[in-house]
């Protein structure tokens, strides 16, 4: 299940539903991403993300599709909000469920390193200096690149 929405998610409810019925799930790994109140060593009063719908969202499902073919999954969430956001508030949930906790660990750290890298979301933070774009980090790459062996 893939979602774009600005609208705040309910963590516990988005796992209830990813697990209802199945019986045959050993594991669940959950990343939920947060807005944090300093970057780069200056205070941060809010944080925007655009996206482009349509084009997110395919890139999300083919992110998802890589992951289902590395790992036996038995379930995926990844809920990606976008608009104005403060810190604390909830920026993303990935949740990845399977038979045994090794590739629900492995495939929930794949999304996540690939959605920072190859999903096409913008952020844009306030600081006192004023609005500034957020940059690709060469620490988020280099995660992304441990997974590069099977890309598709």
């Amino acid at each position: 299940m893939i979602r774009v929405q600005q609208e705040d998610f309910d963590v516990g409810a988005e796992m209830a539903r990813l697990t209802a019925g199945r019986t045959g799930i050993g594991g669940v790994a959950c990343f939920v991403g947060l807005v944090r109140d300093v970057a780069g060593g200056d205070a941060v009063a809010a944080m925007t993300l655009e996206h482009y719908p349509g084009m997110t969202e395919k890139a999300l499902a083919r992110i998802v599709a890589e992951a289902e073919a590395r790992w036996p999954l038995d379930g995926v969430v990844v809920v990606h909000r976008y608009g104005r956001l403060l810190p604390g508030d909830r920026i993303v949930l990935v949740a990845t469920a399977s038979g045994h906790r090794e590739a629900a660990f492995e495939s929930c750290a794949f999304l996540m390193d690939w959605l920072k890298t190859k999903a096409p979301f913008w952020k844009r933070e306030e600081t006192p200096a004023g609005e500034r774009w957020v940059a690709a980090r060469a620490e988020d790459d280099a995660a992304a690149a441990r997974w590069k062996a099977g890309e598709s």
